[in-house]
């Protein structure tokens, strides 16, 4: 194996191994969302962790984050509660780090 072939099999390897990192902390991210989600939500116990596994599940829908922020926008809407865009898309973005940095 050539010199090439093996930086380009190390190359193969990190790109692996980085967005497995990735894929990772976005769920953590979503479930630690989700938790903060049914807290402000009302939900305790069981049905705190339903929901925070519910927001895990709606990452699914489709690629990117968009279909978790609607779906915790729309249960925070049904429900009254006064969380703003803003305010939610910079919860989304701390829990993605706190959550980067649990998996370090």
């Amino acid at each position: 194996m050539s010199t090439f072939d093996e930086r380009e099999n190390a190359f193969e390897s990190r790109f692996a191994h980085d967005e497995e990192l990735r894929f990772k902390a976005i769920a953590r991210r979503n479930k630690l969302l989700g938790a903060w989600a049914a807290e402000r939500l009302g939900h305790t116990g069981d049905a705190a962790d339903a929901y925070a596994r519910s927001v895990v599940r709606a990452d699914f829908e489709e690629p990117g984050e968009e279909d978790v922020y609607r779906k915790i926008r729309a249960d925070f809407d049904a429900a009254n509660v006064p969380v703003d865009d803003q305010a939610l898309r910079t919860k989304m973005r701390e829990l993605l780090i706190q959550a980067a940095e649990q998996l370090t």
